[in-house]
């Protein structure tokens, strides 16, 4: 029996092991059969944009010919999403002509998007927009499911969509307000629409325009999309062109109401021009006549859109054509903080004059200029023959620019030929390095202090010494492209306590100057001064103004001839302040012909605050006594 019971145990287990080996083979078999989905790329035509494809990373097929210039393309590198998907993949270079697959990843919405040619795409410029996305080649990430169909915003399909786009029908009322009613064209449905006002749109332009549009920079833009946007400046502006212009316009009642508005016209197409915003050029606008008044200053409007509204608006106000009171007011006035000029920017005006000025200018620019404001005339038509008898300056222009040399001067023959300047002038108020008359008495010189540390000076005094320098440099605009700072201690050594690229920022200089430690021992101002030519101002800026002022107590031990004739044949303009026991012919010997502006004397170091307006105004003097040409 128990023989029979092991038999039927074995064949139990037997019989189990079969199933299980079977089971598992079946299973095995199943799985081979079971095939994973294979991913599908969808397909895009070349005018999908970005913003109508709510998945936020994608792959997708492009085909061939996206870079008609039909697609359009807002932005480099980062694009907005009103971006035809596949001409910002053939712009950035990821695709050719030809199509194929491509990633395309969402990103924030940026404050700016700058157009550029780039492999045959011309993208546009446009402003603040709410998203974007970039472009990469179509390589999937490990992990990420990418979606077979992409969802889009609308029910409509892309193609469906545009075609609705295309066939819609609307009528004059549809236009935007200001729409110049003399520029019409009918659709052919007969619906009339209109081109916004001071926008130049060709043809080809008009025959794309859509219902409800807005054009921005070159671009078409729906309204829906337009109105999801913030209001505040929709531009950073152009860094390349970061200027605090201001624009005189001539408002006399001579000029009449036709060409007033002509000159207002050139002002709108200077302001689309600039790219006006915080990061570039700002613009305010000043109107003359009798009296000067200021329209709107730097910061009232801080895009090219606003300010082209603004300037719209100005009305003409009538007068004499006073320049030069005008040109007093701008510098007084117009440049200050309040009205948002930025220290870093250079300052620009423009004088629009018709025929000539009932006042001078000349003392007025001249002031202007040496308060570093850039100076551009344009005159239009001039005086007749039998007109230059009531001319109250004659070549009034030259003398009021910042050079003589053709540079910041425009005459226009006719008020129709105004347009003309529009390209130059742009270009010209731009060209940062040759705004010369930015570079001032405080913002424009290598300034090298060397400082008398020998025993007879005495801790005391070498703090009141120290506060001299603190008041003379605290005078100056400092940073790395302005005024910049270093300093030298001498006895029988010398010791380089900060050099010009040491420090970038007035108060870290003024704390640098703080922390100078009395050295003390003997005179030797000869050496000295050739170890500041070699330690100094061997590493000046080669377009830096180069000003050594040297204080000391007493007569130097070695020769300060040789020395001083060394640094005033390298250019080095050098001021002596003595103090005390200082020998006042060796002080004259030191300092730049003529002594008497470049040498002073003090009996008593607490005397010396006294002299740092001085010092300074003969500083101002000098370079403002520059030849213009």
């Amino acid at each position: 029996m128990r023989t029979v019971v092991l038999t039927m145990k074995a064949s139990v287990i037997e019989m189990f092991l079969v199933l299980l080996v079977t089971g598992v083979h079946s299973n095995k078999e199943t799985a081979k059969k079971i095939k994973r989905p294979k991913f599908t790329v969808p397909q895009i035509n070349c005018d999908v944009k970005a913003g109508k494809i709510i998945n936020p990373e994608f792959i997708v097929k492009c085909p061939a010919g996206c870079q008609d210039p039909k697609y359009h393309v807002y932005g480099t590198d980062v694009y907005a999403s009103y971006s035809s998907v596949c001409g910002a993949a053939v712009h950035s270079g990821v695709l050719d002509n030809s199509g194929g697959k491509i990633l395309v990843r969402k990103v924030a919405g940026q404050s700016g998007y700058k157009g550029s040619y780039s492999n045959g795409v011309q993208s546009l410029s446009l402003p603040r927009w709410r998203e974007s996305f970039i472009v990469l080649e179509s390589k999937p990430k490990k992990g990420v499911t990418y979606p077979s169909a992409l969802t889009y915003s609308s029910s409509k399909s892309p193609v469906a969509q545009a075609d609705l786009w295309s066939t819609t029908t609307y009528t004059s009322s549809q236009n935007r307000p200001g729409a110049d009613p003399g520029i019409q064209r009918q659709d052919p449905s007969g619906a009339a629409f209109q081109k916004p006002v001071g926008v130049d749109v060709s043809l080809g332009e008009m025959d794309s325009w859509k219902p409800g549009s807005v054009l921005l920079d070159e671009g078409l833009v729906p309204k829906e999309e337009l109105s999801t946007q913030s209001l505040e400046p929709v531009s950073l502006g152009d860094p390349n062109c970061k200027i605090d212009l201001s624009f005189l316009i001539d408002g006399s009642t001579s000029i009449g109401k036709r060409r007033f508005r002509i000159q207002k016209q050139l002002l709108a197409e200077v302001a689309q021009a600039l790219d006006i915003g915080p990061g570039g050029p700002l613009m305010g606008v000043v109107q003359y006549g009798d009296n000067p008044a200021t329209h709107f200053n730097l910061k009232t409007h801080m895009n090219s859109r606003d300010l082209k509204t603004a300037i719209e608006k100005i009305t003409q106000r009538g007068g004499l054509s006073n320049v030069g009171r005008a040109i007093s007011f701008v510098t007084k006035n117009f440049f200050s903080k309040a009205n948002g000029n930025r220290s870093g920017a250079p300052n620009v005006v423009v004088v629009m004059v018709d025929g000539w000025p009932t006042d001078k200018v000349e003392e007025a620019s001249r002031l202007a200029r040496e308060s570093g404001i850039n100076i551009f005339f344009i005159t239009i038509e001039g005086a007749a023959e039998n007109e230059k008898q009531y001319v109250v300056e004659p070549n009034f222009a030259n003398k009021a620019v910042c050079r003589t040399n053709g540079f910041y001067s425009f005459h226009v023959q006719s008020w129709f030929g105004l347009h003309k300047t529009l390209q130059p002038l742009v270009k010209r108020v731009c060209d940062t390095d040759r705004l010369a008359c930015s570079k001032t008495c405080l913002n424009s010189a290598d300034i090298g202090f060397v400082i008398d540390g020998s025993s007879s000076v005495g801790t005391g005094n070498f703090r009141t010494v120290l506060q001299f320098v603190t008041n003379l440099t605290k005078e100056f605009e400092i940073s790395d492209t302005d005024t910049r700072i270093g300093a030298v201690q001498y006895t029988y050594e010398q010791r380089l306590e900060f050099g010009f690229d040491k420090y970038s920022s007035k108060p870290d200089i003024l704390s640098a100057i703080k922390r100078v430690g009395y050295w003390s021992g003997g005179t030797s101002t000869g050496a000295a001064i050739n170890f500041a030519l070699e330690q100094l101002f061997k590493k000046s800026k080669p377009n830096k103004r180069k000003l050594m002022i040297l204080i000391t107590d007493g007569r130097s031990y070695d020769d300060v001839r040789i020395p001083a004739m060394a640094a005033h044949l390298k250019g080095v303009i050098t001021y002596a302040i003595g103090v005390a026991w200082a020998a006042q012919e060796e002080l004259e010997v030191i300092a730049t012909h003529p002594a008497r502006d470049h040498s002073f004397f003090v009996d008593e170091f607490d005397n010396l605050y006294q002299y740092v307006p001085r010092i300074i105004q003969n500083i101002c003097t000098e370079f403002n006594s520059q030849p213009r040409n």
